[in-house]
């Protein structure tokens, strides 16, 4: 092998030398530092590969307004006409008085609809306590209303000619409404389910 100009034995060798002892050290210093490398690596590749957590809805909370009380689609369907007209307010439940006076309850909202040719809707949310929503089940069982006890939920409901009452009681709240001449569909539902704090579901059409 030819000889490269300029370059010495004596200096090169003991050069590579401490190259290599450098090199060495240097390997021996990043050696506890490896598995924690390792395990950082890991995690990001995992965390890249999982999947997004979903963030929660945020709960719904009683309804204690006419605007909480019906869902957009309900809202719409009783505003759509210029002859509808809203009234809030905190007067007791429209029918039932004997079921009112028995229940000692507190009026948080009631909701009047006024439309055309005699029709309206109104519902009424209280809080009553145990032994008042007992009374008020009682009371209309006397009156000839339908009652069915599902779960927590106590419904009632009756129909004489054009006029629906309906009244759902659960927990601390009672639910009353009065449609007369006027059938939305679901409205007893959706009204019970938004007062009750719930997600919004049909389930017994007034119709």
């Amino acid at each position: 092998m030819a000889r490269v100009g300029g370059r010495n034995a004596w200096i090169a060798w003991p050069a590579g030398i401490i190259c290599t002892v450098v090199v060495a050290v240097l390997i021996v210093l990043a050696l506890p530092g490896v598995p924690g490398a390792v395990t950082f690596v890991g995690d990001t590749l995992r965390a890249a590969r999982s999947a997004p957590t979903a963030t929660p809805e945020p709960s719904r909370t009683p309804a204690a307004t006419c605007g909480e009380l019906y869902t957009p689609e309900l809202w719409s369907s009783l505003v759509w006409s210029r002859d509808n007209l809203l009234t809030q307010r905190r007067t007791p439940a429209a029918s039932t008085p004997e079921a009112v006076a028995a229940s000692g309850a507190t009026v948080v909202v009631t909701c009047h609809w006024r439309g055309r040719a005699g029709r309206s809707l109104e519902t009424t949310v209280s809080t009553v306590t145990p032994e008042g929503a007992s009374a008020v089940q009682a009371t209309l069982s006397s009156q000839g209303f339908g009652c069915q006890v599902s779960g927590d939920t106590a419904h009632c409901e009756r129909a004489s000619g054009g006029v629906v009452e309906v009244h759902d009681l659960r927990g601390d709240r009672w639910v009353s409404s009065t449609l007369t001449n006027w059938m939305p569909d679901d409205y007893a539902a959706v009204v019970a389910s938004c007062a009750f704090g719930e997600e919004p579901v049909s389930g017994r059409s007034t119709r």
